[in-house]
């Protein structure tokens, strides 16, 4: 490796390596939405959805703007709303908390495990029974989140949602294409929530987002909440319009709509979406191979799980020096999650359940993300390996 090479700074996700490797076929594909002139709701976003729900083995798919309208969907839909309680955990990113609130539920703060950092199934039985006992709120909803990119316990978790009548939903905003066993979380979860967000191992070219699922009294509602609480096919079938039912807001709603631009950009990263999901694996385990013996920990997958690695994250003592020594050498680091939910101003009024969150608080201090994406080179990869060796000498 020459000089200029060893130094040039790295990206921690090389947005534009993807942009490269596709060019021609996304330029084609949005210049024939540009010209088809059907910028909102055309054919592609109707195609994507199509082709995103046989890709998690769902029987629907409802698209939206972005991934954090894909939570509150759902909650919508269920009638979720002032004195029911939705089981989170806190350490994820503030959507998945944020969204209960936004219908006057309460989140639920639910500790992780201590090495997958996924939502641990005993803690949230405890939770839901210490929640019933105090009987202020009423259980209605688990999101599971499927942190860095790997499935969460879902047979666990999901016998607990069963046990105490609650929904579940996988919040796969950074873990879409992850399996556990050969299958995806639809296969448990009452729906599953992602994020198209760029930096996600499946992002377009802004915001968007979607909902799977396998309810379709759940998908036709939730496609009318999207555009405003517009008229279901049931509707128009039970109700006599004057006028034409395009007009006609039969509940309250939003306007969270999947850019057409942006569906025919997702149509095309779908199509390699599975390559790259192998080559992450295969960038995730040179990494473990040239790390375990040097960090207190490299990252743990679920037994039988696949991960899609939107984060490679290691655990170190003197996070914030191993930070600065790898910018020093060109190489980006992120801390995810540093100061935990449930610590955090607008959520620390919310309940927390399950004995506490001592994992949740303890993996917080030490937890550091290194470069990852589908396109990262060997060579840049060893100069991150590379450079973290030299530091623990």
């Amino acid at each position: 490796m020459n000089a200029s090479a060893a130094t040039r700074p790295l990206s921690f996700i090389d947005l534009l390596a993807q942009r490269h490797r596709l060019g021609a076929r996304i330029d084609e594909a949005v210049m024939n939405v540009i010209n088809s002139g059907a910028f909102v709701m055309g054919p592609q976003v109707r195609a994507f959805e199509q082709q995103m729900a046989a890709f998690g083995e769902a029987a629907h798919c409802v698209s939206c703007a972005n991934g954090t309208d894909a939570l509150a969907l759902p909650l919508m839909a269920w009638g979720v709303g002032a004195g029911d309680a939705v089981f989170c955990p806190s350490f994820t990113f503030a959507a998945t908390a944020e969204v209960p609130p936004w219908t006057g539920a309460s989140p639920v703060f639910v500790d992780v495990k201590a090495d997958t950092y996924c939502m641990d199934a005993d803690r949230l039985d405890a939770a839901i029974r210490e929640v019933k006992a105090a009987g202020k709120l009423t259980p209605k909803v688990v999101i599971a989140v499927d942190l860095f990119g790997q499935p969460a316990d879902y047979p666990a978790i999901a016998k607990v949602a069963r046990a105490h009548g609650l929904k579940l939903i996988a919040d796969s905003a950074q873990g879409f294409g992850c399996t556990l066993d050969g299958k995806h979380p639809m296969h448990w979860a009452d729906c599953v929530t992602t994020s198209f967000f760029p930096a996600k191992p499946l992002g377009c070219y802004g915001d968007g987002g979607a909902v799977l699922t396998n309810d379709a009294g759940l998908a036709e509602l939730m496609d009318s909440l999207r555009v405003h609480g517009k008229a279901t096919a049931a509707d128009i079938a039970a109700t006599k319009f004057e006028h034409d039912p395009k007009y006609m807001a039969m509940r309250i709603g939003m306007n969270s709509r999947l850019d057409t631009v942006q569906a025919a950009i997702l149509i095309e990263k779908l199509n390699v979406f599975a390559d790259e999901i192998a080559w992450r694996n295969r960038i995730a385990k040179r990494y473990n191979d040239g790390l375990r013996d040097v960090v207190d920990a490299v990252p743990t997958v679920i037994d039988g799980g696949v991960s899609v690695w939107a984060q490679y994250t290691i655990e170190v003592q003197g996070r914030d020096e191993l930070a600065a020594h790898l910018k020093a050498h060109g190489v980006p680091t992120a801390c995810y999650y540093p100061i935990p939910l449930h610590r955090q101003v607008p959520y620390r009024d919310y309940p927390v359940g399950g004995n506490g969150l001592p994992v949740t608080d303890a993996k917080a201090d030490v937890v550091i993300s290194l470069p990852m994406h589908a396109d990262l080179s060997e060579a840049d990869q060893d100069r991150v390996i590379d450079a973290i060796r030299a530091w623990r000498r």
